[in-house]
């Protein structure tokens, strides 16, 4: 279990350089098996690297199991973020949520402008000498994430919301140690400052009077079930929803999204094979200059494949956690009731009795394999009724972007 207080958590905090599972994890596999115990910023956690096991945890959600998060996680998104929320109001939230990442609104609205976003970038970028692709990348999805969800447009703000999101980020998976010039103290002043913006955007909504047009962007939808009589949504839930929104969409898919283009890259066949899905269909359109149909994107298996395989690569999300909320028996062992529990994915995700070649970008392992709903061995999208909300936003942000980049420039 490691030191007093301070258990494991610097090692488990140690940067990993190599794309392979986290040598914390791994040298206790070795050790312990897939399933082992451990100490974290001074909570007890088992580590769950067993996918029979992490499938079980997630289909008992509310029953055995809750979301849980460490205290200084909570710190960082919110006390009443959307993870640490459970039951009816989960559910709640989640429907609010989908108002703008279901399937109906990807398709009528978020797709075409999807595209026309990235082909105003990457025209841009093409006249430049060169660029950090991981950064340019994360503005052009943070820029049109946030006109729809608050219509913040950076050319017209005094202030750049997208700055303290990079602080943000830098310190989130650091040491939790609240001193000025720490990572974790950067991230909690930049997390300050984004409330503190959207805070004041908030209140001029209200101030103003409602809508007669509709719905402008997602912030309104949030005003509007806020102003409701006896409303389950409150100020505090209300922001709290808008920042891990407005930092969910963006830092993962341009993280993924920069690992499909290094990998592809790399792997000059596959490049060739994904150029020839798209060349295609330009060549089956009535009009090549039209835009990208829902249809189209529907058709694009080997594209799905890639990405599939790329997300499983990446291993954005190192760990999931729950809490127990009753004593749990699992293989001979017993979990306390309070316990914290990490589902581990890039421990499944690179397990060679599961994946052939684990470490290898081989897309056509998916052939036949559906992933829309997640499994027990694909779990880059969370699994059980907690399943990301924003599995499907992310997937047509990747194919989307990759469609422009590969049919009009090398």
């Amino acid at each position: 279990m490691g030191l007093p207080l301070l258990g494991e958590s610097l090692r488990f905090f140690s940067p990993n350089t190599s794309s392979d599972i986290s040598p914390f994890i791994k040298e206790r596999i070795k050790r312990h098996g897939p399933l082992f115990k451990t100490s974290l910023v001074g909570r007890p956690v088992v580590v769950s690297t067993d996918p029979e096991f992490n499938h079980y945890i997630f289909q008992q959600e509310g029953k055995l199991f809750q979301s849980w998060y460490p205290d200084t996680f909570t710190e960082i998104f919110g006390r009443q973020n959307v993870g640490s929320l459970h039951g009816f109001m989960y559910k709640y939230l989640k429907s609010l949520v989908l108002r703008l990442f279901g399937p109906e609104n990807l398709k009528e609205k978020l797709l075409c402008e999807m595209e026309e976003k990235a082909r105003r970038c990457l025209e841009s970028w093409s006249n430049q000498p060169s660029v950090d692709l991981k950064e340019a990348i994360a503005t052009m999805i943070f820029d049109l994430t946030a006109k729809k969800l608050i219509s913040y447009d950076p050319n017209k703000s005094s202030e750049n919301l997208r700055l303290n999101f990079v602080a943000f980020i830098q310190g989130l998976i650091s040491f939790p140690v609240n001193i000025p010039g720490t990572a974790y103290n950067k991230c909690l002043q930049g997390r300050k400052k984004a409330m503190k913006m959207l805070k004041r955007m908030l209140d001029e909504r209200r101030a103003s009077a409602p809508r007669k047009n509709g719905h402008s962007d997602f912030f309104d939808y949030v005003v509007e079930e806020l102003m409701k009589e006896r409303s389950l949504m409150t100020e505090a839930i209300a922001l709290d929803l808008m920042f891990v929104l407005l930092f969910a969409t963006f830092e993962t898919t341009s993280l993924a999204l920069t690992m499909a283009i290094k990998i592809l890259t790399d792997h000059p066949a596959e490049l060739k094979e994904l150029m020839e899905e798209h060349e295609a269909i330009i060549r089956n359109r009535e009009n090549p200059s039209s835009g990208m149909t829902w249809k189209e994107y529907k058709s694009m298996t080997y594209t799905n494949q890639v990405i599939n395989e790329t997300v499983r690569l990446a291993n954005i999300v190192p760990g999931i956690f729950r809490k127990a909320l009753t004593d749990v028996h699992v293989k001979g062992y017993t979990i306390p009731a309070g316990w914290a529990v990490m589902v581990c994915p890039p421990a499944v995700h690179l397990n060679p009795e599961i994946y052939k070649d684990p470490l290898a970008f081989k897309p056509r392992r998916w052939d036949g394999i559906d992933t829309n709903g997640g499994s027990q061995n694909f779990m880059a999208f969370g699994g059980g009724m907690r399943f990301c909300v924003g599995t499907d936003f992310a997937k047509l942000q990747m194919a989307v972007f990759l469609h422009c980049l590969l049919t009009k420039y090398r």
